[in-house]
């Protein structure tokens, strides 16, 4: 959902100096250099390769792609990866229709919905899972009167039958203050939305609508932050990259208030909000250099990739299957 902040920016480009300076000083025809094998990992000829790599979809994943195509680029200048951010619905809807070589996706792709259409078109593709997040519920830090919420006080807020009655924080919890609730979200094509409401509100997209809906993420912080009596959500990166703006909430889904952080997500214990990311890629484009370089830079980089763009990585196992995945893919 829209650009970055800054810093994240100002990190990745620090980064690329660095890899830059060290290639510049140790020269590419040094092999035991560990740089030089990262930077290679995505182009098992070493060769250089140019062509156009299509990706689009989640606002929370677009990011991290956006991330590995600009390492990516460090070593394949002429490989051109182009990362839209239309939502994981809008992204899939390109997808299955043929426009596009990589869909980013918050949530599965839809068995009822998505996945016939792919098949009527013949679309073949492989999922890969490329990240973990905590989707975080978010609140002004002016806000002193909570710090955690139950999965049922969050579906009093955001049900559908809380449009136009649930319009004050005393009416979520008598002991909350007589403070006006101004609610912003994701939009309805955002695969954080269906996510949410799902596990939320026990209907994917079943939800109130007088809100204030975007698919920029960085609109709902600045909706939450210039408000006390705000509340949002979004995945767990917007938060780290705004926490000086924006209080976490942590929730209680039947077994105590547990906090959104790295480890809640990646041990199970911040339930149901913690959840995997994805991409899709098609396995017609598998076939074409520059799309299998890619992606298998991508996902052999996932831990650094993860971790520079201040993402969850993975955990082993998943990075493992990932690759037999991607292998299977081509044979």
């Amino acid at each position: 959902m829209g650009t970055r902040p800054v810093p994240r920016l100002v990190l990745l480009l620090l980064a690329l100096a660095v890899l830059a300076f060290g290639a510049a000083g140790c020269g590419r025809e040094d092999e035991d250099d560990p740089t030089n094998d990262v930077a290679n990992a995505g182009n098992t000829t070493g060769e250089a390769l140019s062509g156009r790599v299509i990706a689009d979809g989640s606002s929370t994943v677009g990011p991290l792609t956006t991330a590995a195509a600009e390492n990516f680029r460090a070593d394949q200048a002429g490989i051109n990866v182009e990362v839209g951010i239309s939502g994981t619905g809008g992204g899939f809807e390109r997808f299955c229709n043929g426009e596009t070589d990589i869909s980013n996706a918050s949530r599965p792709i839809k068995d009822d919905e998505e996945v016939p259409i792919c098949e009527e078109n013949g679309i073949e593709y492989t999922e890969f899972q490329v990240a973990v997040d905590a989707l975080t519920v978010v609140v002004n830090p002016e806000n002193d009167w909570v710090d955690c919420l139950t999965t049922d006080q969050l579906a009093t807020i955001w049900g559908p039958d809380a449009e136009g009655k649930v319009a004050n924080w005393n009416q979520v919890d008598p002991s909350f203050p007589d403070q006006p609730l101004a609610l912003a979200g994701p939009g309805t094509d955002s695969g954080t939305f269906d996510y949410f409401t799902d596990e939320i509100n026990g209907e994917e997209g079943a939800s109130r609508s007088d809100y204030t809906p975007s698919e920029d993420d960085n609109v709902i912080v600045q909706a939450v932050s210039g408000d006390p009596g705000a509340l949002g959500y979004f995945g767990y990166t917007y938060y780290e990259e705004n926490q000086d703006k924006l209080k976490a909430l942590e929730i209680d889904g039947g077994e105590g208030c547990v906090a959104p952080s790295v480890d809640t997500a990646r041990d199970g214990t911040y339930t149901p909000l913690a959840r995997p990311l994805f991409i899709y890629v098609k396995n017609e484009s598998l076939a074409k250099p520059e799309v299998r370089a890619f992606v298998e830079y991508y996902l052999n980089n996932l831990d650094t990739i993860a971790e520079q763009a201040l993402y969850i990585p993975v955990p082993d196992e998943v990075a493992a299957e990932n690759l037999s995945e991607l292998e299977a893919a081509g044979a």
